[in-house]
C-alpha cells in the first residue's frame, strides 16, 4: 500500500493566480486533471470513486486516514472503467455508506516542483486550494515520512503558500460535514414540512 504525504492550503483568487504563474514559470506543468468525485467520509477512512473527466479514466481509492488526522495517507487504488463509476457508487451506497457520501467536482491542474506534486484546485466546498504531496513506497519509515513532510513545507514556503495546520484541517472538515448533514436532512424533509 503506497503512502501519500499530503498537506493542503486554501487561498483567494489572487494567491491562486500568483501560484499558477510561478508554477508555469518554474515548475513542470502536468496538465489539467478535472475530476468528479463521490467520497465517503468514514470515521477513520476516506473511500472515493473518482471519474477523471480530463483523463477519461476512473478509480476507487481507499485512504486509511482522514484529513485532519496527520499528513500520511496510506492508500489503495483500483482502476475501473468510467462506465462503471455509477455502479461503484450504487454498490457503496447499498453497503450502507450513502449517508456518508458527498459529491464534488474539482477543477484541477497538476504541477511538479522540486520533487513535490502540487494540485492547484477549485471546488465548491474548498474554494481555491492546493494539495502538496509526495508519494512514498509501501510502509515507509519515520525518517522517510519526516523528510517528505519537510520537503513539502520547504516547497510551500518557497512558493509563499501557507499550509493549513492539522487543527485547521480538522475544523474545516468538521464544519463541512456538519453543513452537509444539515443540507441532507433538509432535503429529506417533505416540502410542506419546510
Amino acid at each position: 500500500m503506497a503512502t501519500e504525504i499530503e498537506m493542503r492550503a486554501r487561498f483567494d483568487q489572487h494567491a491562486h493566480d500568483r501560484l499558477i504563474s510561478r508554477l508555469e514559470r518554474d515548475g513542470e506543468d502536468l496538465g489539467c486533471d478535472d475530476k468528479r468525485i463521490y467520497f465517503y467520509v468514514l470515521p477513520d477512512k476516506l473511500l472515493k470513486v473518482t471519474d477523471n473527466t480530463a483523463a477519461g479514466s476512473a478509480k476507487i481509492t481507499l485512504k486509511t486516514s482522514r484529513i485532519g488526522q496527520g499528513s500520511a495517507f496510506p492508500e489503495t487504488e483500483i482502476p475501473i472503467a468510467r462506465e462503471d463509476v455509477a455502479a461503484a457508487v450504487r454498490i457503496f451506497n447499498a453497503l450502507g455508506f450513502e449517508s456518508e457520501m458527498h459529491e464534488a467536482f474539482n477543477q484541477r491542474r497538476n504541477f511538479r516542483f522540486r520533487g513535490v506534486e502540487i494540485a492547484v484546485k477549485w471546488s465548491q466546498a474548498w474554494g481555491h486550494h492546493a494539495e502538496f504531496e509526495v508519494l512514498l513506497d509501501d510502509a515507509p519509515g519515520q525518517t522517510a515520512l519526516d523528510e517528505a513532510e519537510a520537503r513539502i513545507r520547504t516547497v510551500a514556503q518557497e512558493l509563499d503558500v501557507s499550509l493549513m495546520s492539522e487543527q485547521e484541517l480538522a475544523d474545516f472538515t468538521e464544519a463541512f460535514e456538519a453543513a452537509e448533514r444539515d443540507r441532507k436532512a433538509g432535503a429529506a424533509q417533505p416540502a410542506n414540512a419546510r
